[in-house]
Order: structure tokens, then C-alpha cells, then sequence
């Protein structure tokens, strides 16, 4: 069998076929995640062998807020071999001679990146119309997280329906005024330009008059998110379009982001998207046309909110980082598990913490497009507020509550 225990009591298709069937049709709305489709075709196929019966595996297709339905609908014979595939992220219609046990091959996907990048754009495209916008605007940093955003949204909603928006500061590189330009440039849509020091000099006054420019603490750091925030979300009201936030999975796990600030938006387009898996799909999309700068692929990742500053100052590498993030979040290892995957067992301690401990943070980000096999939001409902942690003892793990 190709589950390793019975998941029903009872065997459908078991059943079907001591009644009689010849021909087996599973009308489905399996929504989408990375790996499912091997997962699908294996399981679909093994059915179709065990019962030696054409298989027919027809999927919804389609964005419903968080979820991505990819369609890629297909069949098998009785011994096991696929006989049609219907395109995936697209509607299709695929011909099936179930007597000669053939049918239409159409191309679907050929890669986890490939797949990631298509349900991305259509789950972009469906939730914006259906929320009935037809424009979108994005605030550009000349950083990947939002250069992808832009790349997604002209193929979701077309390069007319796309603003961009620059907001520079005393901290912003010449280098991100050029790459932005450039961005905008290669996707042929409009950036407006917003300077943000003298609002934030305004701001930053009744505030924290004492502040030190050269090294601004987190609130300072903050404040110019916020504004940024702020003015995006003005430029959407102006314009009728609904924000798109751009922050990543990486990002969102461990709360390295703003409440208020860059959070702001109607969608986080790649809110479920690891940042080692931003490079992949920036690479695949300047495979196909060189859109991104490719000093924006190279530069180390920064907020610029201090003078010199690096994302890899508060957070560790980010390969090392995402693979804890998938053993923790996605594959629900526990503290002991990890340690035995020999990571380091501080900075596992660490990661987890910063992960619950920013479940305020992720309760009022913005929707996002579900692309693995667990996102934050629907599929990961946890507490806001707990007092449990785990802290590293010795050589283990240890679960504790937090004294109050």
C-alpha cells in the first residue's frame, strides 16, 4: 500500500472497484505546496497500479486568499504510467482515450522554483482582483525581497497596474538609488521618489531629541519604517491599489521586521517564501529576462536603517537559519530533534525563541501566499501569548515557563 498505516476505515477505492468500476475519477481541490506534485503523481499512480484501473485526477485551479490550487490535473493507467497531464497554474483541457489508454501530455512545471514562482503569480493576480483592485503598489529598497515583489506583480497584473515607490534616507546607498532606478527602468514601471529625512527629523524630535544619528537605536530604527509604512499606504489610498508587503518567511519567522512599518499591506506576496529561496527565484527570472540588477542579486542584505548595517548582524546566515526554520516550523521537529540534526544548540535556542516570542508580530501582518507545507497564519495556529520556552541544560533541552 502506499500509506504506511490505513488512513479510513473504509478503502473507497477498494470499494468502487468490487462494485465494478472500470474507470476511477477523483474531482479534487488539493491546494498547492513545494513537493507536493512528486507526493501527488506517486500516490495517484500507485493507486492506479494496486487496483489496475485508469486513475483520472482532476484539481481545482486557482488562488482563494492564502491557498493556490495548481490545478496540473493528470492520469494513470493500471500499470501504473501516466497517460495525460493538464498544464499546472493554468486552466487547461486535456483529451483522454480511455480504450487506448492515452492521452494529451501538456508541459507543466520542471522544478520546486519553477512551481513556486508560477503559483506566486497567479495566487498575486487572483487575490488582487478578487479583492477588486487592478493596481497594486510596492515600496522598492533596492534589496531582492522587494525586486522580486515587482518582478511578480508585472507578471501577475501587467507592468500599467504597477507602482513603485523609493523612499530613501541619510542611510540609503548610492548604490540602492542606482539598482531601484535600474529596477524600475527594466520593468518599465513608474517609481516615485520620497525622501523620508525630513519627515523623520520631524518625527524624531518630541520623541528622542538626544538621538544619535551615526548610531540610532531600535526605536529610531522603527520610526523610519513607520513612515515609510505610512507613505505607502497613502500612495495606495491615492491611487486606488492595494500595498504589497515584501517581506519573506525568513524574516517574518524570527520578527526582523516592523509592526506598522514594513508589515503595511494588503498582501505579503512571498510572506511563505525562505529567503534562500528568493535567490533561486530572482536567478530563475533573470534566466528568462535579466530584470534584476544583478548587484542586487550580490549585495548583502540590509535594512539601511543605521549607518553600515547588515541583516547578518542580528540574524545568523540565512542557509543556516532556513534549514532550522523548516525542521522547526514546517517539518515540527522539536528542540531535541534539532540538536540531534547537530546544529548549534545555542542558536537553535535562540531561533525558537525569537519564533514564538514574535507570534504578536505575524498576528496582524497581512495575508500570504501559501507555498510550503506549513505558512504562518491558517495553517499554524499557535498562541500569541504563552510563557513556555525551551532552554539548553548541559547537553539537552529543557521546557520551562517564564517567571512573571
Amino acid at each position: 500500500d502506499f500509506f504506511k498505516k490505513r488512513v479510513y476505515p473504509i478503502d473507497p477505492v477498494q470499494r468502487m472497484i468490487q462494485d465494478g468500476a472500470d474507470l476511477l475519477i477523483n474531482i479534487s481541490a488539493s491546494p498547492f505546496y513545494m513537493g507536493k506534485i512528486r507526493f501527488r503523481h506517486d500516490m495517484i499512480g500507485s493507486i492506479a497500479k494496486k487496483y489496475a484501473t485508469i486513475l483520472t485526477y482532476v484539481n481545482q485551479v486557482g488562488g482563494n486568499d492564502s491557498l493556490i490550487f495548481d490545478g496540473a490535473s493528470c492520469a494513470y493507467d493500471g500499470m501504473g504510467n501516466r497517460i495525460a497531464q493538464g498544464a499546472d497554474f493554468e486552466e487547461d483541457l486535456v483529451v483522454i482515450d480511455v480504450e487506448a489508454g492515452k492521452g494529451d501530455i501538456h508541459p507543466v512545471s520542471k522544478s520546486d522554483a519553477a512551481s513556486v514562482l508560477k503559483a506566486l503569480v497567479m495566487g498575486t493576480a487572483d487575490f488582487v482582483t478578487k479583492c477588486r483592485f487592478s493596481k497594486v503598489v510596492i515600496g522598492l529598497s533596492g534589496g531582492i525581497d522587494s525586486a522580486l515583489t515587482a518582478c511578480i506583480a508585472v507578471r501577475a497584473l501587467g507592468r500599467e497596474n504597477v507602482i513603485s515607490v523609493f523612499m530613501p534616507s541619510r542611510y540609503t546607498s548610492v548604490e540602492n538609488f542606482e539598482d531601484t532606478r535600474q529596477l524600475a527602468d527594466n520593468l518599465g514601471i513608474p517609481l516615485l521618489k520620497i525622501p523620508i529625512d525630513a519627515i523623520f527629523e520631524e518625527f524624531i524630535q518630541p520623541v528622542s531629541p538626544d538621538f544619535n544619528r551615526e548610531n540610532p537605536g531600535i526605536t529610531e530604527q522603527n520610526i523610519q519604517a513607520r513612515i515609510r509604512g505610512t507613505l505607502l499606504m497613502a500612495v495606495a489610498n491615492k491611487e486606488n491599489a492595494i500595498l504589497l508587503s515584501t517581506g519573506n518567511k525568513s524574516e517574518l519567522a524570527v520578527g526582523y521586521c516592523t509592526l506598522y512599518g514594513d508589515m503595511n499591506g494588503g498582501l505579503d506576496v512571498i510572506s511563505d517564501v525562505p529567503k534562500t529561496m528568493v535567490y533561486k527565484l530572482a536567478d530563475l527570472i533573470n534566466a528568462e529576462n535579466p530584470f534584476i540588477p544583478q548587484r542586487i542579486l550580490e549585495k548583502a542584505p540590509s535594512a539601511e536603517l543605521k549607518p553600515n548595517q547588515k541583516d547578518q548582524d542580528d540574524l545568523p546566515p540565512y542557509d543556516e537559519l532556513d534549514r532550522i526554520l523548516k525542521a522547526y516550523i514546517e517539518d515540527l521537529k522539536s528542540a531535541e530533534e534539532l540538536l540531534k540534526m547537530e546544529f548549534d544548540p545555542k542558536l537553535v535556542e535562540e531561533v525558537i525563541a525569537r519564533i514564538d516570542r514574535n507570534e504578536y508580530k505575524r498576528h496582524q501582518a497581512p495575508p500570504g501566499l501559501k507555498v510550503t507545507s506549513r505558512a504562518f497564519g491558517y495553517g499554524r495556529r499557535v498562541p500569541i501569548a504563552q510563557r513556555y520556552i525551551w532552554k539548553f541544560v548541559g547537553t539537552k533541552f529543557v521546557g520551562t515557563s517564564i517567571k512573571i
